[in-house]
């Protein structure tokens, strides 16, 4: 995939959608012992496979450790939309302007998203969250998003 143009900033991010920085996620060469540090700063296990894992705050931000097996994604920081719909128009809204992004999946915990580069070559994930929060395959509750 091709960086973003570096066109319109001054009007890029002028549609409105509620959002917020939701997560991070970074490559680690050792997934156990990621986990445990990170476990150990307070952040909640929400989701394990073998070769990734998501851990949250109680406020419900969250950290995507992906191993060097892990090949859906590397290292990208995370916008979260409340609806379905925002992902969308979001999309359409940066390639309007643009940018290059790629195409919309629907993922298993019922949330969906798309990437694309920033201007610098960031990679971005704009991610619609569940209402009630990311399902947990390790038995943890749902952190619900917070309409505020």
């Amino acid at each position: 995939m091709q960086r973003s143009s570096d066109k319109a900033l001054d009007s890029q991010w002028s549609i409105s959608c509620k959002h917020r920085l939701g997560h991070v996620a970074l490559r680690v060469q050792d997934m156990e012992r990621a986990k445990r540090f990170y476990l150990g700063l307070g952040l909640r296990l929400t989701w394990e496979a073998d070769d990734w894992c998501y851990a949250q705050w109680p406020t419900g931000e969250g950290i995507a450790l992906l191993s060097p097996d892990y090949i859906a994604a590397g290292p990208h920081v995370a916008f979260h939309l409340q609806n379905r719909s925002e992902v969308e128009q979001m999309r359409k809204h940066l390639q309007a302007q643009g940018h290059t992004c790629g195409p919309v999946h629907d993922h298993r915990d019922s949330s969906a998203s798309f990437y694309l580069q920033d201007p610098e070559g960031n990679w971005l994930e704009i991610l619609h969250e569940p209402k009630g929060g990311f399902p947990s395959n390790v038995g943890a509750e749902p952190i619900p998003l917070n309409d505020s």
